[in-house]
């Protein structure tokens, strides 16, 4: 059987972005999404989502590479700029990743979950992380499985891709494919109960014409259950004081709300499922 996770990633990033994920999942295939808890007004977009979309499967997004944390600076200072208190942006927490102190990084995704059930009186049923940061390092990943074990919670796993190893930025690919992605995978095997798709597609992301290319992935879907990260949102000309993928969100929510992909789905016999399921 072909079975498929539309997971979209960064609910609460905008309003436009959680209702951009909203009318996805109701008019269009996202069957999932992951929320950023350490975006104002977060715990209202959730609970709307609740009580306009029931069935869409509710996770968190653990983040170290936006905004700042919900825990004080000084309880995790290795996580932080001393300057501002906030997390450091991608490319400066690339290079500081294998300094974090694990113990900072489970409490302070610890409280983002638990700021999560606060908010929705349930816990994730999903877990993954903003710019794959629980897959950089084998501590990193080690939290993220603690976490998962301890919640009930299943997680994206993109190491295992549609296509071989996930691409990643510039000098890091070499690394993430020759060290990382090998000792992750090791560390996965040896997780009792873990609960993941078997596939990862990750290549829905910035392309020209969204569209064809979402109806090819699905025409090329493998058997198992494949999770699909998207990131649709409502056209707002102040998304790009947010994000720097801002543009080609409204693009990709046109695409996944979309006929023609409907038709492929059943055309490729594919049916939409949720990390609750799993």
């Amino acid at each position: 059987m072909k079975q498929l996770i539309v997971n979209a990633d960064d609910y609460g990033l905008a309003p436009a972005v959680s209702a951009g994920i909203r009318q996805a999942h109701r008019e269009g295939i996202v069957t999932a999404t992951t929320a950023l808890m350490n975006c104002p007004g977060v715990a209202a977009e959730l609970q709307t989502a609740q009580a306009t979309c029931p069935g869409l499967d509710l996770g968190v997004h653990l983040v170290l590479t936006e905004g700042a944390p919900l825990l004080p600076a000084e309880q995790v200072p290795s996580l932080v700029e001393a300057e501002t208190g906030a997390f450091p942006s991608l490319l400066p927490w690339l290079a500081r990743a294998d300094s974090l102190v694990p113990a900072e990084v489970a409490a302070e995704w610890r409280a983002q979950i638990e700021t999560f059930i606060r908010a929705t009186g349930q816990a994730p049923s999903h877990l993954d992380s903003h710019h794959h940061a629980a897959c950089y390092t084998p501590a990193l990943f080690t939290v993220l499985l603690t976490l998962a074990r301890d919640y009930g919670a299943a997680i994206r796993f993109p190491l295992i891709t549609t296509t071989g190893c996930l691409d990643f930025w510039g000098p890091y690919q070499a690394i993430w494919e020759a060290e990382v992605c090998p000792r992750l995978l090791v560390q996965a095997a040896a997780a009792p109960a873990l609960r993941r798709p078997t596939w990862f597609e990750g290549r829905f992301y910035d392309v020209p014409e969204p569209l064809p290319f979402l109806c090819q992935l699905l025409a090329e879907l493998p058997e198992g259950v494949t999770e699909l990260m998207c990131h649709p949102a409502q056209a707002d000309p102040t998304l790009s004081a947010r994000t720097s993928y801002h543009a080609p969100r409204a693009q990709d929510l046109a695409a996944l709300t979309a006929p023609a992909v409907r038709a492929q789905l059943r055309a490729a016999g594919i049916t939409l499922t949720t990390f609750a399921a799993l």
